[in-house]
C-alpha cells in the first residue's frame, strides 16, 4: 500500500472557502530570515550541547603520554553512555565551551552557582585497563567539571592494591596486562648516524615532537656514549636489537630507592601546589618502583597515621567537600579543631597511568582520580592527523575508525 506525506495530502486537498457568516481566517505572519536563522542556530546549539553531555563527545590527543596506543593528532569519540553522564556542576557556562571562550583567554563560566554532581545510570562501571577521559583532579583553580580533560589507562580501581616493580604493574599481587603498544624509555647506542636509522625511526613510529622533522636527535651521553634517547614499544626494541648499526640498548629504569627530579605522590602530597615532604613518607618510591598502595573505595574506613595522612589529604580537604576541615602546622588533619583519627570514604577512586610509562604525568605524581571526575570511555579513533607529516601523508589512513583498546 502506498503512503503519502501529510504535506502532499494538503496540496491535493486544499481547504475550501470559509462558510458564509463564519469568522474570517487570520493569515499567519511569516517569520523573517533573521528569526529563522536564529531559531535554527538555537536549536543546533541545544542539540549539540545535549549530545555532548549525554552521549558522545569528540576529543583530540595533544601529548604523547598514551603512545603508542594513542598518537598525537588522533581524534577520538568518547562515550558518556558507558559510565553514565554527569549532571552539570557549573550551570552558568557559555554553551559548547570548556574553560574559556573560543580563541580567547576569557573565562567562559561563572562559579556563582555550584550544584551537587550526580551520575545517571550507564552501561558499565570503570574497569581495569579501560582507556578513560577524566577531569584532572589537581587543578584547584577550576570547578571539578571544568578541569582540564586528561586521558589515561585505568590500571587500578577502587579497592585494588597497586604496586609497580621495575616498571611492571602488579594489581592485588598479580602482574597486570602489558599492552603491545605500551612504551618505555631507552638509550639507543649508535656510534654513527645513518639514513637507514632515520628510515627505521619512521617505520617504527619513533618520533620526537620537539624537532622540526619529528625525528629524534643524536646526543653524546657521558655514561653511554653517542646515541638516541627514545621511547619505544617491545616490538621496536626487538627490531633494533637485530640491527648491525646499534651497539647496544639501555633500558632506562630508576632503581628502587633512587629519588628523581619530580617526586611521586604522596611524597609530594599536593602537586603542583606543595613541596616534597622531608622526610618522605615512602622514601623508596619512584615512578618505576611504587607502592603497595590501596585505592580508596566508597564506604571503606581507614585509620589516619602520620605516614598515610599525606595520601588522603586531598580527598578529605577537597574532593569530598567536608566541612570544618583544617590542617595544622604538623600536617595533622583537624575537623572542627579536633584531630581526625579515622576517615570513611564517600566515593570510589581510581589510579590512572599513561601507556608511555616514562613520559606521562599521571597518578604516580598527583594521586587518585575521584569517581565524580570521570568523563567517559574512549571508544573510537575517527580521524588521525600526523603533525609532522607532509601534505600527502598528513592523514594516518590506517588509524581511521580503529577501536580504542
Amino acid at each position: 500500500m502506498a503512503v503519502q506525506s501529510w504535506e502532499k495530502y494538503l496540496e491535493n486537498n486544499p481547504a475550501g472557502p470559509a462558510p458564509a457568516g463564519g469568522p474570517t481566517p487570520v493569515a499567519k505572519k511569516r517569520k523573517g530570515p533573521i528569526r529563522e536563522w536564529g531559531d535554527a542556530i538555537l536549536f543546533a546549539v541545544i542539540a549539540a550541547t545535549l549530545i555532548r553531555w549525554a552521549t558522545f563527545e569528540a576529543y583530540t590527543i595533544p601529548t604523547p603520554s598514551m603512545e603508542h596506543t594513542l598518537l598525537v593528532g588522533d581524534y577520538l569519540f568518547v562515550s558518556k553512555l558507558h559510565y553514565g553522564p554527569r549532571t552539570p556542576q557549573t550551570p552558568l557556562q557559555v554553551p559548547l565551551t570548556h574553560q574559556t571562550v573560543w580563541g580567547t583567554s576569557v573565562k567562559s563560566y561563572s562559579e556563582a552557582i555550584q550544584l551537587p554532581s550526580y551520575r545517571l545510570p550507564g552501561f558499565s562501571e570503570v574497569k581495569n585497563n579501560d582507556v578513560v577521559v577524566f577531569n584532572v583532579p589537581f587543578e584547584a583553580e577550576h570547578p571539578a567539571d571544568l578541569r582540564t580533560n586528561y586521558i589515561k589507562r585505568c590500571v587500578a580501581i577502587a579497592g585494588d592494591v597497586l604496586e609497580v616493580r621495575q616498571s611492571q604493574v602488579y594489581i592485588n599481587g598479580k602482574p597486570a596486562e602489558n599492552f603491545p603498544e605500551m612504551q618505555n624509555s631507552y638509550y639507543l647506542q649508535v656510534p654513527q648516524a645513518n639514513d637507514e636509522l632515520m628510515t627505521a625511526f619512521k617505520e617504527q613510529g619513533i618520533v620526537e615532537y620537539n624537532t622540526p622533522d619529528g625525528l629524534p636527535y643524536q646526543e653524546n651521553s657521558a655514561e653511554y656514549g653517542p646515541g638516541y634517547l627514545i621511547s619505544m614499544t617491545p616490538a621496536s626494541y626487538n627490531y633494533f636489537k637485530q640491527q648491525p648499526y646499534v651497539k647496544g640498548i639501555i633500558e632506562l629504569k630508576t632503581p628502587v630507592g633512587q629519588r628523581e627530579g619530580q617526586e611521586v605522590f604522596p611524597n609530594n602530597p599536593d602537586y603542583p601546589y606543595s613541596q616534597s615532604l622531608s622526610p618522605a613518607p615512602y622514601p623508596s618510591w619512584n615512578k618505576d618502583n611504587y607502592g603497595p598502595l590501596q585505592i580508596p573505595k566508597e564506604g571503606q574506613t581507614v585509620q589516619l597515621t602520620a605516614q598515610n595522612t599525606p595520601q588522603y589529604l586531598k580527598i578529605i580537604t577537597r574532593y569530598e567537600h567536608n566541612e570544618g576541615i583544617t590542617v595544622d602546622g604538623t600536617g595533622r588533619i583537624l575537623q572542627n579543631g579536633q584531630p581526625l583519627t579515622s576517615y570513611t570514604f564517600k566515593q570510589d577512586y581510581y589510579f590512572m597511568m599513561g601507556d608511555n610509562r616514562h613520559n606521562s604525568l599521571d597518578s604516580r605524581f598527583w594521586g587518585f582520580v575521584p569517581k565524580d571526575h570521570i568523563v567517559g570511555k574512549a571508544v573510537l579513533i575517527w580521524m588521525s592527523v600526523d603533525p609532522n607529516g607532509s601534505f600527502l601523508s598528513k592523514i594516518r589512513w590506517n588509524r581511521l575508525f580503529n577501536l580504542v583498546h
